[in-house]
């Protein structure tokens, strides 16, 4: 299924490929062990965690030397894939659940990610500055800008202004009112064909 990725990312490295085609059998793998992904999802790896990680890679590029957090990692996603696409830029990934870093430490080792690091750490105690922060469905927006707005760095060096990127589903007209103003918000179903996509967002609020 790592296909699916080349379909809509085709000028990958073969270094990229590799990465990408080699998280089908690390995750199950895994996920035997430590339950990171729902059981009857994990099938779904590519369309559902991957590929939807990458969406932000759609919406911007990220130039060498950005710093990326991904608040609330899980097992890594948004922040793995997007360190395969990114691997010029540096990556922190941060969860509470200690197994769930375990999980991206051992991932990412597996596949000889050079710009990851993955701590067991509350987003509160986070002291880093970052130019981005990204996020998959991890809390409400204003509950994450609240404890992530201290780690955006105030210099931006990319098309974009620095800020929060999340992956979001539903109704999102109460969470967003507060932003309405500045928040960006695109369907997924824009850059993804697969019908799982509809209904499906990512969200920029600039920092």
């Amino acid at each position: 299924m790592s296909e699916l990725i080349q379909k809509y990312f085709p000028t990958l490295s073969e270094t990229q490929r590799q990465q990408f085609a080699a998280l089908d059998e690390l995750y199950h793998d895994w996920n035997s062990k430590i339950n990171v992904i729902s059981r009857k999802d994990i099938d779904n790896l590519y369309e559902h965690h991957v590929l939807h990680s990458l969406a932000i890679a759609k919406a911007i590029n990220f130039r060498e030397g950005t710093r990326i957090m991904d608040f609330g990692c899980g097992g890594g996603f948004p922040g793995i894939p997007l360190a395969i696409m990114f691997p010029q830029c540096e990556f922190k990934l941060i969860d509470g659940t200690a197994k769930k870093i375990r999980v991206c430490n051992e991932v990412a080792t597996a596949i000889k990610l050079q710009n990851v690091t993955a701590e067991q750490r509350r987003g509160e105690e986070e002291k880093g500055l970052f130019d981005f922060i990204v996020s998959r469905a991890v809390m409400p927006l204003p509950d994450l800008n609240k404890i992530v707005k201290k780690n955006i760095s105030k210099k931006s060096q990319n098309a974009m202004p620095n800020g929060i990127f999340c992956l979001k589903g539903g109704d999102l007209q109460e969470e967003l009112k507060p932003f309405r103003n500045i928040v960006e918000k695109t369907e997924l179903s824009t850059w993804f064909a697969e019908e799982w996509y509809k209904e499906k967002y990512l969200i920029y609020l600039p920092g």
